[in-house]
């Protein structure tokens, strides 16, 4: 998932982005206002976490414009105004949620987390599965058979989208997108070097293999009939 993270206090930046790319979402981050609305009205993201005073125009001036061009992009707002008449005019403007600081990351997790499945309403499960292997989004454990696997974040931010999209096949541009926070290129092995070390935990020691290559085109994970 896509997050637009438009922050111009360089520190607390770095935090929100470090956390969400550790939890496995793609952060593109903007200091000025007028950035950040651009890329709100160019790309697709999942949601937005927005400060109030920016350079350029200011958060809520931002979030105005997105409501007034229809673009119904889940915000939370963060602000060091922790009145209730700032609270009040930051849900009127068009946020969604509204962080004061100083915050602990786990908190504006959780509440980008819910903000995501109200916008989407669904019922986020807790727990992936197919065939013997299963993953706890929460705790982000994973086991096969009964047997626990120990993943790297990124081992299991790659695990949870191959799984999301189960017999499906996203080719490697789609898995740098979503996994990775930048766009394709087409020189690197990243990806198949990740998803090497990732089969050698999931399926080396197994009798069904769960994830494959399409040559040329991506990887499916599926269990084979």
């Amino acid at each position: 998932m896509r997050i637009l993270l438009v922050e111009d206090d360089i520190k607390i930046a770095a935090f929100v982005s470090k956390g969400l790319k550790e939890a496995g979402y793609v952060v593109d981050h903007y200091i000025n206002g007028n950035d950040g609305l651009s890329a709100a009205k160019l790309e697709s993201y999942d949601a937005g976490v927005i400060d109030i005073m920016l350079p350029g125009i200011d958060g809520l001036t931002l979030i105005e414009d997105l409501r007034s061009s229809n673009i119904n992009l889940p915000v939370i707002i963060l602000s060091a105004r922790r009145s209730v008449d700032d609270r009040v005019k930051g849900f009127n403007t068009g946020g969604d949620d509204y962080l004061t600081k100083p915050f602990a990351f786990s908190e504006l997790l959780a509440r980008l987390q819910a903000l995501i499945r109200r916008a989407n309403h669904i019922v986020e499960p807790n727990n992936l599965s197919v065939h013997d292997l299963t993953i706890d989004i929460r705790s982000r454990k994973v086991s096969r058979a009964n047997r626990k696997i120990n993943l790297q974040p990124r081992e299991f931010s790659l695990l949870e989208y191959l799984m999301r999209n189960e017999n499906r096949i996203v080719s490697k541009s789609m898995i740098m997108e979503h996994v990775w926070d930048y766009n394709f290129d087409p020189h690197t092995n990243v990806v198949e070097a990740r998803v090497c070390k990732l089969r050698d935990k999931i399926d080396k020691d197994f009798d069904t293999p769960l994830i494959h290559t399409i040559r040329g085109v991506g990887y499916v994970l599926k269990r084979d009939t």
